[in-house]
């Protein structure tokens, strides 16, 4: 596939081309749910309301499509993927074994490198505890978003960040129009401090462990959440 080169300035640094500009605009607009997962629309549609023109639009919407966000039907426009239970579930056996392993990874790190990550870890964790004492359910999805993503980012394996990459867009719009629904709030901040505290102490089972079964109980209670409201799709 011929993508649209990346365009420089004086000083030879990479500047956001259009279609990055509207890849990152419609990535947005599906993760916050403002294109609802079932909506389908034309290009030009799409593009007015992201005040952009239909070429960028339509460039990112091939991009979109390899990320498993949209379809794009010939003539018909383009459709935002709805996520089933089904998918959730496979996004979280990908999920549950990567940041197992992630967390693993970490815990092995030299001493100053595990302190700095769990300062990091640290930083998010405490964001979301603020944010639930002040029932901001928004800014608690996006901390535990951020925490999730430096969990992997930080063990530096290319392919398990690629991998993570592509089904974050996914699992962070199953969060965040689930987050009202859900119980645990409490417990997943706890879960946090038991990852980081097995990350400091360099204890790698530990942190595997503690990184799997947060990871699997935060399934276990979302995957029946979405059976007994009948959410089919998100």
């Amino acid at each position: 596939m011929t993508r649209t080169k990346p365009v420089r300035d004086q000083d030879g640094e990479r500047r956001p081309s259009l279609v990055d500009d509207a890849y990152a605009a419609m990535k947005e607009a599906i993760r916050n749910s403002e294109f609802a997962p079932g909506y389908q629309a034309s290009e030009q549609e799409i593009a007015l309301r992201l005040g952009m023109s239909r070429t960028p639009v339509h460039e990112a919407a091939i991009r979109l499509q390899e990320d498993g966000l949209v379809r794009v039907l010939p003539r018909r426009g383009i459709l935002i993927c709805a996520i089933a239970p089904g998918d959730l579930r496979e996004i979280y056996d990908v999920i549950v074994a990567i940041e197992g392993r992630a967390a693993e990874i970490l815990a092995a790190l030299p001493e100053a490198e595990r302190g700095r990550v769990a300062a990091l870890l640290a930083a998010e964790t405490d964001a979301m505890a603020q944010a639930q004492e002040r029932g901001d359910l928004p800014a608690w999805g996006r901390a535990d978003e951020v925490f999730h993503r430096i969990l992997v980012e930080q063990a530096g394996n290319r392919r398990m960040i690629r991998i993570m990459q592509t089904i974050n867009d996914q699992s962070h719009r199953a969060r965040m129009l689930t987050l009202k629904l859900r119980r645990e709030l409490d417990a997943s901040v706890a879960e946090h401090k038991s990852i980081i505290a097995a990350i400091r102490d360099a204890d790698p089972a530990g942190a595997h462990h503690h990184a799997r079964q947060h990871r699997i109980r935060a399934r276990d209670a979302l995957l029946p959440l979405l059976e007994d409201f009948g959410l089919r799709h998100l």
